[in-house]
C-alpha cells in the first residue's frame, strides 16, 4: 500500500467529487464507498477490519493511489500512520449544520430502505457500525454535529501541519493542486452526488 492521499473527512463532505478530482490529478484510482460496491471482493476485508481484525490494507487498496469517504475514514488514524508520505486530506462542509442536513437526508436514510439484497443490507449495517463508532448518532442531530466538530479537531491535533490539507466544498482545485504540486486542470472541478442526485438514484426523489 502506497497511498499518496489519505482522506480523513466524513462522508457527505464532497468526497465523491474529491474522488474524481484526485483521480484526475494523480492518474490513478481513488478508494471510495462507490468503489467498494464496484469491487465487492473487498467487502469481507472491510468487514473483518470492522470486527477488529488486523486489516489487510495491501489487499483492500490494491491499485489505489488515494482514499476518501467511508469506510476508510473510520480508520483514518491507522491509514495516516501506515502511509507516512501521504498528504492527509480533511474535507469539510461550510458548517456542521450543512453536513448534518446532507448526511441525514442521504446516507443516513439508506438503512430504512426495503428490498435491498441481503449482502448489501449486511454491508450497510457494517458501515453504520463504523459511522456510529465515531460518536455519530443517526437519529440525534446535536450529538452528530458535536461528533463532526470533534473529529475535525482530533485530526488537526494529530496530523502535523505540513501534511494536512483542509478542503471545503467550494474550494475547487486550488488547495489540492497546491499541496500536490501539480497544475490546475483546464476544466471545471467535478460536482457530483448532490443530495438531489443521491435521493433520485436511491429512488427517493
Amino acid at each position: 500500500m502506497d497511498l499518496r492521499v489519505v482522506g480523513v473527512g466524513f462522508g457527505r463532505t464532497g468526497t465523491n467529487s474529491l474522488k474524481l478530482a484526485l483521480e484526475e490529478l494523480l492518474g490513478g484510482r481513488c478508494h471510495h464507498m462507490h468503489e467498494v460496491f464496484e469491487r465487492p471482493e473487498v467487502i469481507p476485508l472491510w468487514t473483518a477490519a470492522a470486527r477488529g481484525e488486523d486489516p489487510d490494507w495491501d489487499a483492500i487498496f490494491a491499485g489505489d493511489v488515494a482514499t476518501v469517504d467511508w469506510p476508510a475514514a473510520a480508520f483514518w488514524r491507522e491509514l495516516v500512520t501506515a502511509n507516512p508520505d501521504a498528504l492527509v486530506l480533511l474535507s469539510m462542509r461550510e458548517s456542521p449544520e450543512a453536513w448534518w442536513s446532507s448526511a441525514s437526508g442521504t446516507i443516513f436514510q439508506i438503512r430504512g430502505l426495503d428490498g435491498l439484497p441481503p449482502a448489501v443490507a449486511e454491508w450497510l449495517a457494517v458501515v453504520e457500525q463504523l459511522i456510529r463508532s465515531h460518536g455519530i448518532d443517526l437519529d440525534d442531530e446535536e450529538a452528530s454535529k458535536a461528533a463532526y466538530l470533534r473529529h475535525i479537531e482530533e485530526v488537526r491535533a494529530t496530523v502535523e501541519p505540513g501534511r494536512l490539507v483542509e478542503w471545503s466544498a467550494g474550494d475547487g482545485w486550488g488547495p489540492l493542486c497546491a499541496a500536490l504540486g501539480v497544475p490546475v486542470p483546464d476544466q471545471p472541478f467535478p460536482h457530483v452526488n448532490t443530495t438531489e442526485e443521491f435521493r433520485r438514484n436511491m429512488g427517493q426523489a
